[in-house]
């Protein structure tokens, strides 16, 4: 497997079946809460910076000369993705000084939301998607987290107002 293949396949667990876009989305759960462990949300904002450019370089270099570089097993894209949406959970525990996994019902939220819309793949998702280049791969998931992550927003200032 070619380093670029390694790092789009997100080290082999694209390659899971089914669902291997579900497969990248839990596997990015656990490196995310490390990253928030060690080193706030800004870690996780510049990991989803370079595993956005390293994934986009990796899907291009990794689809070279097919038709169509969307490929189910490539789920770094989902990474990035799932990460974008946990992040205002990384900031809310940051802010409150709590416990990120006491954030639970926002990592609920953040990985439901981001599986809905990148399945759905409403617009701009799904013009990112029909784009069928290296970034539209990138492009759709990045777009999908943050709409999720809008998602954990109004879901967080809704139960704060409820619960108040």
């Amino acid at each position: 497997m070619t380093p670029a293949r390694r790092i789009a396949t997100a080290f082999g667990v694209g390659l899971l079946r089914p669902a291997p876009g579900t497969w990248g989305s839990l596997a990015a759960l656990p490196i995310f809460w490390a990253l928030h462990v060690l080193g706030g949300p800004w870690l996780a904002l510049l990991a989803i910076v370079l595993v956005t450019l390293v994934g986009w370089w990796s899907v291009k270099a990794a689809s070279a000369g097919l038709s169509d570089p969307d490929r189910s097993e490539f789920v770094i894209d989902e990474v990035a993705g799932m990460w974008i949406a946990l992040l205002p959970v990384s900031f809310g525990a940051w802010a409150a000084g709590a416990e990120i996994l006491a954030l639970y019902p926002g990592w609920i939220a953040a990985f439901l939301g981001f599986r809905l819309f990148d399945i759905w793949k409403p617009w701009p998702i799904g013009w990112a998607d029909r784009m069928k280049t290296p970034l539209g791969v990138m492009l759709d998931d990045v777009l999908a987290g943050i709409v999720a992550a809008i998602v954990v927003l109004v879901l967080a200032a809704v139960s704060h107002i409820v619960l108040m």
